[in-house]
């Protein structure tokens, strides 16, 4: 019997390609900087960003200082418009994701979110329309631990209240998330209904998982 259903965020929830992009190698061209040299601090920091341990506003000042190009005019300029490109992907959720999550609510069923995310992403969760949705939040900046870790995965578990066999974990498939979630007694599906062909998506279709087209399948799996 399914009482908790557990959510990935980003491509599953929402999604950050129907926006405009504003990853390294934008951010770079606002720096001023290089996009080589800005990269090889930006993607080496990417795992210290995600599990807490420096937040945006700190990494672009050391990025901005290393390339001497620092001002604080230039840094909140970058920061103020990565947080405007990241809450603008709430405004282009799929039409089905608020009444899916209406309805599991109607029918009883807790409802949890795992996601890897970095200090202003964070902030952006906490504040957006699907925040209230969640019976249980577990998000790796703040828990300093991320996905494929079976860590989140339990926490998130034992803060829902109910036993992996009990719950459905849905997620585009990123961060081996799947396979974790598998490994950790849960049912998981691939949501596919942000799934784009020939995109820079980070995650493709994979067969050894049901795949759920829209929202609303999720229903039929309860």
């Amino acid at each position: 019997m399914v009482k908790a259903v557990i959510f990935d965020m980003y491509e599953t929830l929402i999604t950050l390609f129907e926006s405009p992009l504003y990853f390294g190698t934008q951010i770079a061209v606002d720096a001023g900087i290089e996009e080589k040299k800005f990269q090889e601090i930006w993607r080496a920091a990417e795992s210290d960003r995600t599990i807490g341990k420096i937040t945006l506003e700190e990494l672009l000042e050391k990025i901005l200082k290393a390339n001497d190009c620092y001002s604080e005019a230039k840094m909140n300029f970058i920061v103020n418009k990565r947080i405007r490109t990241k809450e603008e992907a709430f405004e282009h959720l799929h039409q089905e994701i608020i009444p899916m999550l209406r309805a599991l609510k109607k029918k009883g069923i807790r409802i949890g979110l795992i996601s890897n995310c970095f200090s202003e992403e964070a902030v952006i969760i906490k504040k957006s329309v699907l925040y209230p949705y969640f019976d249980a939040v577990c998000l790796s900046f703040d828990e300093g631990v991320q996905k494929p870790d079976p860590v989140i995965f339990k926490m998130c578990l034992e803060r829902l209240q109910v036993q992996a066999k009990d719950c459905l974990y849905i997620g585009d498939g990123g961060s081996s998330e799947l396979e974790a979630a598998q490994a950790a007694g849960m049912k998981a599906l691939q949501a596919v209904w942000y799934l784009k062909e020939d995109t820079c998506q980070p995650s493709k279709r994979k067969s050894e998982f049901r795949q759920l087209e829209t929202p609303l399948d999720i229903l039929n799996m309860i």
